[in-house]
């Protein structure tokens, strides 16, 4: 099968049978922003997780976190940011739109510069990071073999994985980092993800998120290039994996306008799936007016809205409440 459709499938799978955050195709670099893209994410809860769903329903800006706009005292906003004016300004924007900052709008209006403040303080809401790479078919491993050292020797995550649907030999073992755990992934050709198991082939040693990690950056005839992670690095970039993860979630494809394909329920997570193909298909990549099978017609007539299904079925919150404050003064005005 594709591993579009095995990404799809094994996340609604996960998602029914763990806590937290399900996600996928996010970075999992560091030095190099983008240099390696997770399939599969999942994102355990945290001991303040439920004030991080109160809160928004978005992925917060990082430099809004790092920022020096704190709960307390608003603050003119281009003195809390130690960064690029403009990334700065994107950050408080969004941040203000979204919920994570406020205006003060009497100290605004006295100064006539924009003064703002955290609504709460970013809470301490994600705890274990575990990556899971999507490899059906072992016979065509591609960069797999260095895509995963180059999880284990960074160590960003808590814990990474291979899951596959080939049968799983020692050969295949040997070639894959000690560290990694395997799944092999059993499922029923026509159910759409509705009878899929998963057996554990190994288990995963966990990594060390909290110490020094080593990504590689450039390989060449004889040497590879390579840049030493601190642990504070690692730390900033798995808050914003974390927090992506949260904002983006796993739904992040379509329906192709096209009469054999209809919404099909796998495991609760609705999939787009292909009567002519006999499986769930990518819209962008597979699908439109030169495939045999393609029918007039269009998915969109049929309601499909996936943020509420997510809504439903997960503890992520399309609507929380937040936690602006009433202010008084002008704000009472608008």
């Amino acid at each position: 099968m594709s591993e579009f459709a095995f990404e799809l499938e094994l996340c609604a799978r996960l998602e029914g049978r763990r806590e937290g955050i399900v996600a996928r195709q996010l970075g999992g670099s560091v030095a190099d922003p983008g240099g390696r893209i997770l399939d599969v994410l999942c994102v355990e809860p945290g001991s303040e997780f439920d004030d991080r769903v109160e809160l928004t329903s978005e992925t917060i800006p990082d430099a809004a976190i790092e920022s020096a706009v704190g709960t307390g005292r608003a603050r003119y906003w281009k003195d809390a940011f130690d960064c690029h004016p403009e990334r700065a300004r994107n950050a408080t924007e969004q941040a203000l739109e979204i919920g994570f900052f406020e205006r003060d709008r009497e100290a605004s209006a006295t100064s006539n510069r924009e003064y703002v403040r955290q609504v709460t303080r970013y809470p301490d809401w994600y705890d274990r990071i575990v990556g899971i790479e999507n490899k059906p078919d072992l016979g065509r491993p591609g960069d797999l073999e260095m895509q995963l050292r180059t999880d284990v020797s960074l160590a960003l995550l808590d814990e990474a994985i291979l899951a596959t649907e080939s049968y799983v030999t020692r050969a295949h073992l040997n070639r894959i980092p000690d560290a990694v755990g395997v799944w092999r992934i059993h499922r029923d050709e026509g159910a759409a993800g509705e009878g899929l198991e998963i057996e554990v082939v190994r288990e995963p040693t966990p990594l060390t998120p909290d110490e020094p990690g080593i990504e590689p950056l450039a390989a060449h005839p004889g040497r590879t290039e390579i840049e030493v992670v601190s642990p504070d690095a690692k730390a900033r970039a798995r808050r914003r994996l974390a927090e992506r993860a949260y904002g983006k979630g796993w739904r992040t494809y379509g329906f192709p306008n096209c009469g054999a394909c209809r919404p099909t329920d796998a495991s609760g997570a609705t999939l787009p799936y292909c009567a002519w193909n006999g499986r769930v298909v990518d819209a962008n990549t597979e699908c439109g007016p030169d495939c045999p099978g393609h029918e007039p017609g269009s998915a969109a007539e049929i309601a499909i809205d996936l943020e509420a299904e997510r809504d439903r079925r997960t503890p992520w919150t399309a609507d929380p409440d937040g936690k602006r404050r009433r202010q008084s003064g002008l704000d009472r005005f608008g």
